[in-house]
């Protein structure tokens, strides 16, 4: 039977799996049974903020309740579409559930896109499905790393981008505060690959310090106590970790030599609440991967967008294997429990969890 974890938006620890009928797949559609996916810092962040970027709405659920989007593949089950035959392996935009039920549109060999209405109003990037037997990015060996970190990856890839494309606002160093987050080591990589010149100094608690050593990803790194001691320099700031006391410390430690702050997901869940006082410095900035997406494909083209994201994804794959695990559990209440520990902090740094239910 098809089973789905329900969150609820207020209380985000509290998670019920929930048990449903199978109905009757409409005309056009496919049924993906979900294979695997990966329990991440993005996935929180995607519930964090989802109802202001229509996170919850992919996946609707009855009043009060939510369905956490997750990175993963599945198989198609059964199929009303004549161009996606039972059996066929996709990669996408995923429920912390069993099962999904989408209607195939825009099809070419390598994709499809969900067109079922209540998908159209939000991002396109996450209505659209690879097609695994003819998807350049897909390489068996690495499926595992691309539900962890692909994403992440991704959004790292675009945040060094956007950076390079307008001068690093003239900064000298790029502090990155939850640095044990797998999107601040995809940041630190980008940077240290195509920005070298920009010193990475990465921000943890005192527990992760070793971890994050360990990852040889940044020039500096300090605990969150010793914000004071940083450099006087001009500097960007890229918060991973949605802690309204460490941005102020960060805010207030620059002053002026803070020249570009910008916000992107949300680890400490705990402390993200601020008490509305304007921050000293430049007003922290959301940054919206999908937004920035667009505009580094016009900058470099499909092809050299693709090449380019291809080239660094490789390299950082394999610094990343020095320093992660990754651990696969089965069902659908481990999902629960990881989602819970990555919720809380307290999960390793160093393991990846993929979730088969």
């Amino acid at each position: 039977m098809p089973q789905t974890v329900y969150i609820d938006k207020a209380q985000l620890d509290q998670m019920d799996v929930v048990t449903a009928t199978t109905g009757s797949l409409a005309e056009g559609a496919a049924r993906l049974r979900v294979e695997s996916f990966a329990i991440t810092a993005n996935n929180v962040t995607y519930a964090v903020i989802g109802d202001m970027f229509g996170y919850w709405n992919f996946f609707p659920a009855p009043g009060g309740k939510g369905v956490v989007p997750m990175w993963g593949h599945a198989i198609v089950e059964q199929s009303n579409h004549p161009e996606l035959k039972v059996g066929e392996r996709v990669y996408g935009y995923l429920p912390m559930a069993t099962h999904l039920d989408v209607l195939p549109g825009s099809i070419s060999a390598g994709q499809f896109a969900d067109i079922t209405a209540h998908r159209q109003p939000m991002s396109p990037f996450y209505n659209l499905y690879s097609r695994l037997s003819a998807d350049p990015e897909h390489d068996p060996a690495r499926e595992d790393a691309r539900m962890i970190f692909g994403p992440l990856f991704k959004t790292g890839f675009l945040i060094e981008a956007m950076m390079r494309r307008e001068g690093w606002f003239s900064a000298e160093q790029l502090i990155l505060t939850s640095a044990s987050s797998k999107t601040a080591m995809a940041l630190a990589h980008c940077a240290k690959e195509s920005s070298p010149a920009v010193k990475r100094i990465g921000l943890t608690s005192s527990a992760n310090l070793a971890f994050v050593a360990r990852t040889g990803l940044y020039d500096h790194i300090l605990s969150y106590d010793a914000i004071g001691s940083l450099p006087m320099v001009k500097t960007v700031a890229v918060d991973f970790a949605g802690n309204a006391a460490v941005l102020r410390r960060i805010h207030e430690a620059l002053g002026d030599q803070l020249t570009y702050s910008c916000l992107v997901g949300a680890t400490h869940v705990e402390a993200r609440g601020g008490d509305g006082t304007p921050l000293p410095g430049p007003a922290p900035i959301l940054f919206f991967a999908p937004d920035h997406a667009t505009a580094t494909v016009k900058e470099l083209g499909p092809k050299g967008f693709g090449e380019a994201v291809g080239r660094s994804w490789s390299g950082f794959v394999a610094v990343a294997s020095g320093f992660m695990s990754v651990r696969q559990q089965a069902g659908l209440e481990a999902a629960c429990t990881a989602f819970q520990k990555v919720l809380g902090g307290t999960a390793d740094p160093s393991v990846g969890i993929v979730i088969r239910p």
